[in-house]
């Protein structure tokens, strides 16, 4: 028996591999497709899956954290990653054209209210859509809390987590200019939007990697390399987002608007050494949130494969699914 269940492998949690019942393009306007899927029971309870980057895409693993006997699960690419198109389009990709594309959905399922599930950048979208459609939310579940703040920004960009790791922060501000160095964000705008497509594949991988080595607590530090379409999607997307301060009124609008959705039950699933969005933000939601409950589980990161963290989500499911 393993001394700590976190220690088993994440995919000892999950439900056994499945197949959507439905795919689709759905013509959101302003030029972009977007790539939605349904998967488990068609008369389930519906779940909508948010992923994380922005630009990070959605994942067949992302179908196994829920009962198919239960849960109608959506899961889609958002605007300019993974099978929606434009690929790596920034143009009319906003949080609030994310927000209209979720009710887009919805109503194109036919669906009046759902549970939310969203980790990292995820968790954010999940939120401000809560917040923005509070009626048509019936549970929160999130993961690995970002709330779009300066604060977490400058933790991640401006050298904090970089304390932890400075081989590898040495790595990614290798490639600016010391005179660059002040603000790495729009430093690598410029590369990952210069119209030299070999350029903006080198910095995006060198993006990408920087995120990446982190995600896990047991990273050694080192990555192989992304596939340059996908890195270049992730990180020009990501870039476009934190270059905007995720489109929002103010820096803490997520924090300031969460009496809009008091009402809504929330599950949040925290890692204690989580290096990419670090714990203090899941607990400042917490102390927010009244009708949620605050997981923070040990011996975690921040990855969504994280074993402690499968197992914990995969139970919240099912202790919601009444299980």
């Amino acid at each position: 028996m393993d001394k700590f269940s976190d220690q088993k492998r994440a995919v000892q949690y999950l439900y056994p591999p499945i197949d959507p019942f439905d795919q689709r393009m759905l013509d959101v306007g302003q030029g972009h497709k977007i790539y939605v899927e349904q998967c488990g029971n068609p008369r389930g309870v519906p779940v909508i899956v948010l992923h994380g980057g922005p630009g990070g895409g959605c994942s067949p693993a992302m179908r196994r954290y829920f009962d198919p006997e239960i849960y109608r699960v959506i899961l889609f690419d958002q605007r300019g990653c993974g099978r929606s198109r434009p690929h790596a389009s920034v143009t009319h990709n906003t949080t609030w054209h994310l927000v209209d594309d979720i009710e887009f959905i919805r109503r194109d399922l036919e669906i009046d209210d759902w549970i939310v599930f969203g980790g990292s950048w995820g968790a954010t979208l999940a939120l401000i859509y809560a917040q923005a459609h509070p009626d048509h939310v019936r549970h929160i579940v999130l993961r690995g809390v970002f709330l779009m703040t300066k604060g977490e920004l400058d933790w991640f960009y401006g050298g904090g987590a970089g304390k932890f790791w400075p081989e590898v922060w040495a790595r990614f501000t290798a490639l600016i200019p010391e005179d660059e160095r002040g603000d790495l964000i729009e430093a690598y705008r410029r590369r990952l939007f210069s119209g030299d497509m070999n350029i903006e594949t080198r910095y995006a991988r060198a993006w990408s990697s920087w995120e990446n080595a982190l995600a896990s607590i047991h990273s050694s530090g080192s990555t192989g390399e992304s596939p340059g379409d996908y890195a270049r999607a992730f990180a020009r997307l990501e870039n476009h987002y934190f270059s905007n301060g995720g489109f929002l009124e103010f820096d803490g609008q997520i924090l300031a608007h969460m009496g809009r959705i008091a009402h809504i039950p929330g599950v949040i699933v925290q890692g204690r050494y989580d290096m990419i969005c670090p714990p203090d933000s899941a607990y400042a939601l917490a102390q927010r949130w009244d009708n949620a409950e605050l997981k923070m589980v040990r011996n975690a990161g921040h990855a969504l494969s994280e074993p402690g963290i499968s197992a914990e989500l995969v139970r919240s499911m099912d202790r919601i699914a009444g299980k």
